[in-house]
């Protein structure tokens, strides 16, 4: 287990039960991992939404949600602060606050 294997276990069990992330995800919450380290606390909906796009572009580069965030109809927008949520939430455990 590397260190961000571990930082993207903790971002998952700080999901809510609601969030539905694919089973597939192990390489999103890398990404996640790396927002983690980098913004903390400080990680909004788009920092989110581009690490996803990111990931979303090695498995199925037509999805319709491939554009920028604002471009993004508001379900859709909100359809990411869980996740923003969980980074925020295992950054302030992990102690990985960053200044904005």
């Amino acid at each position: 287990m590397t260190y961000l294997r571990d930082d993207a276990r903790l971002i998952r069990s700080h999901l809510p039960t609601y969030a539905c992330p694919p089973e597939d995800a192990d390489a999103l919450f890398l990404l996640y991992a790396v927002l983690m380290r980098v913004k903390g606390v400080q990680v909004t909906e788009t920092d989110v939404h581009d690490a996803w796009a990111a990931w979303m572009e090695t498995r199925n580069p037509r999805h319709p949600a491939l554009v920028p965030f604002e471009l993004l109809d508001e379900p859709t927008q909100r359809a990411d602060m869980p996740y923003v949520q969980a980074i925020r939430s295992a950054a302030r455990a992990r102690g990985t606050h960053r200044a904005p």
